[in-house]
């Protein structure tokens, strides 16, 4: 099955510059493609994660991935999205970075003897002529369309600074530098990309006198449209020291009834056909379609060991009353319980809550239980005498549990 069609049936595709050419391209393995990726940051995040699922996609079905990594765009930063300027980078951090993005991208794709390619563009536009490259490829860009773009447009009113201005003739360039060293004819990319993808398409036309190509697929959303990947923490990242297994895990096992059939064809290798009898339930049974979803992604990103062990531990605290040798653990001395531990201290020290203040604030609004009894009093110890066998059980809302032990 040509994979087009594939990308196609499972929603990933938004825009195409040419449906039929690019179906064609894609219709016999050997086809170069690239998705570039900027490293603003230390991990990868869930966003970027549907675009490593559509990699591997296309590597499956035979054609080679570029994954490029943006050391030099990052050093200019893409205003795409933003409303206001990114943070200025150093190139230690741009690099070290990059070293971060190497490790987690190999989880999804083979970069073994040149199946998938990982150059890096800082090797071409550091060394670049300002002067040289404003006639060579800055000549090509009419402003007039560069400011009709989203990128830009939506910028305007509050501010785009003239370095953001050049990222767009800059990431063209490096569509045209992959086409000239490796035959690269088609760039992939979320859809808030278009602008700049098609600028690359219509550089390589006016430089060779060739036709490339550019295919978008769907920003990761919910039913509501609002972007998914974010949570009361922050983002949720790639990297387990980032946003730990459980916690990656938990993120999908709670996604919304709506969207668990989007994110199960666009985030798993699960056949449609499976997803669609998953996914044809009704209240309580599109819980195990989450449970799937959840194990299927959490397991791509970080191994089948660390999703079983994630799955096990939602099901023993979620399922089973609570209890669970695996769930977060602090061990207390037998002297200090005997004394006691003031309950405001221990949440802190446990991270159930980042503040003494914010401890005392869940304890009178009831959401602090200990042994699953209500707290109660902010002034209450917690000691001896709250030993349920060996331990004892603090738990802050509905999902947030930790287990005190004697040592």
């Amino acid at each position: 099955m040509n994979v087009f069609d594939v990308l196609e049936s499972r929603g990933f595709i938004a825009q195409v510059t040419d449906r039929d050419a690019v179906r064609e391209l894609l219709g016999k393995p050997g086809a170069t493609f690239y998705i570039g990726f900027d490293p603003t940051a230390d991990s990868l995040h869930v966003g970027h994660f549907l675009q490593l699922v559509v990699m591997a996609h296309m590597q499956r079905a035979g054609h080679r991935p570029i994954a490029l990594l943006g050391t030099g765009t990052a050093m200019v930063g893409d205003p795409s999205g933003k409303t206001d300027m990114r943070r200025m980078l150093t190139q230690e951090q741009i690099q070290h970075n990059a070293e971060c993005f190497r490790s987690q991208m190999a989880r999804l794709v083979d970069f073994t003897d040149g199946r998938a390619l990982m150059p890096d563009n800082a090797e071409w536009l550091l060394k670049l002529n300002y002067v040289e490259f404003l006639r060579e490829i800055g000549s090509c860009f009419s402003v007039n369309r560069m400011l009709a773009a989203e990128c830009f447009k939506s910028r305007l009113e509050t501010g785009l600074s003239f370095l953001e201005f050049n990222y767009m003739p800059m990431q063209s360039y490096d569509f045209l530098h992959l086409f000239r060293t490796y035959g690269c004819r088609l760039q992939l990319g979320g859809d808030d990309q278009w602008s700049n993808i098609l600028g690359g398409t219509e550089l390589i036309r006016k430089k060779e006198g060739v036709d490339a190509f550019g295919l978008t697929f769907r920003l990761l959303t919910t039913s509501e449209g609002k972007k998914m990947g974010k949570t009361e923490k922050g983002a949720v990242w790639l990297d387990p020291e980032k946003t730990s297994p459980f916690d990656f895990y938990q993120y999908w096992r709670n996604i919304d009834d709506a969207d668990v059939a989007n994110c199960l064809r666009l985030l798993t290798f699960l056949p449609l056909e499976e997803i669609a009898e998953l996914t044809d339930r009704k209240d309580e049974s599109i819980n195990q379609a989450k449970k799937v979803l959840a194990r299927e992604v959490t397991a791509l990103v970080h191994g089948a060991e660390k999703a079983d062990e994630a799955l096990r531990l939602a099901e023993d605290l979620f399922e089973k009353g609570g209890r669970s040798g695996s769930m977060p653990t602090t061990t207390l001395s037998e002297a200090d319980l005997a004394k006691g531990v003031q309950l405001v201290d221990l949440l802190v020290a446990t991270g159930l809550a980042p503040s003494k203040g914010e401890a005392r604030r869940l304890v009178q609004q009831g959401g602090v239980f200990v042994n699953e009894a209500p707290a109660g009093d902010v002034a209450r110890t917690v000691g001896t005498a709250d030993l349920t066998g060996d331990e004892i059980v603090l738990r802050k809302g509905k999902k947030s549990w930790h287990r005190i032990v004697v040592g």
